[in-house]
């Protein structure tokens, strides 16, 4: 499996492409999330028992630079994922809009991804987690309902990981920052479940009927999500952050 950073040249040029192309195609757009999104994350702070990652290999390590390369190895698999379905079998059975839709998702996964990279290489050069390498071998990426099933399942999983993860940052510029990304990803979450089920976007399966608040994962639970995408020598794990 090629290495998830490698198709940059391919999919979206150089970066003042990605940044053109994200300004025309207005359909989701860059929220400002504020203050509103960071006391959505604050009151995720009582989260569940952590599970063990099991036979991981990198560790993300701990503090803030732990959490965004948390953030990064998750965003390193969405930006994977909607690559290779954009380049797939799969992608023709899309209809025109849903194609649109999911380019979309793909260059802001990407930037996303890029994001991450670039703040960590600032940050903590020397600690930053290498790009993985994931394993699609049980995604279906030759149907409609392959791709979308699984993209659901992605965006699902990364709003939880980030509502359960935003109360351990401490640098304020990263919660808003953070904030911000998953205010996208979960456009994105109920773009695609309104694909896959008209109205499904805010449903019991995510948001609670008696808080309305969406549901969080610690990451040691989406861990054992996202390493089951993961390759062998890329498995992440989350044995350093204060959870």
């Amino acid at each position: 499996m090629e290495n998830l950073t490698k198709n940059d040249e391919l999919i979206i040029g150089d970066e003042g492409t990605l940044n053109a192309k994200m300004q025309r195609r207005s359909f989701l757009r860059y929220a400002g999330a504020g203050a509103a999104a960071m006391s959505v994350l604050a009151a995720c702070k009582n989260n569940n028992d952590v599970t063990p990652s099991g036979n991981a290999s990198i560790d993300v390590g701990s503090g803030d630079v732990g959490i965004l390369n948390y953030a990064y190895a998750l965003e390193q698999l969405e930006a994977a994922f909607y690559i290779q379905a954009v380049k797939g079998s799969g992608f023709a059975s899309l209809s025109v809009q849903e194609q649109a839709y999911i380019t979309d998702i793909r260059d802001h996964e990407v930037a996303h991804r890029e994001f991450f990279k670039a703040a960590l290489t600032a940050a903590a050069p020397t600690n930053i987690i290498p790009a993985l390498t994931p394993d699609f071998s049980k995604v279906d990426f030759t149907t409609r309902a392959g791709i979308l099933a699984q993209a659901k399942a992605f965006e699902d999983t990364g709003v939880s990981a980030y509502n359960g993860a935003g109360y351990l940052i401490v640098n304020p510029v990263y919660l808003v920052l953070a904030g911000k990304i998953v205010s996208v990803e979960a456009r994105h979450a109920a773009t695609i479940r309104d694909l896959l089920s008209y109205g499904s976007f805010s449903d019991s399966t995510v948001v609670s009927t008696s808080t309305g608040l969406e549901t969080s994962r610690t990451p040691g639970q989406v861990l054992v999500i996202a390493n089951a995408y993961l390759a062998a020598g890329s498995k992440i794990s989350a044995n350093s952050l204060p959870i």
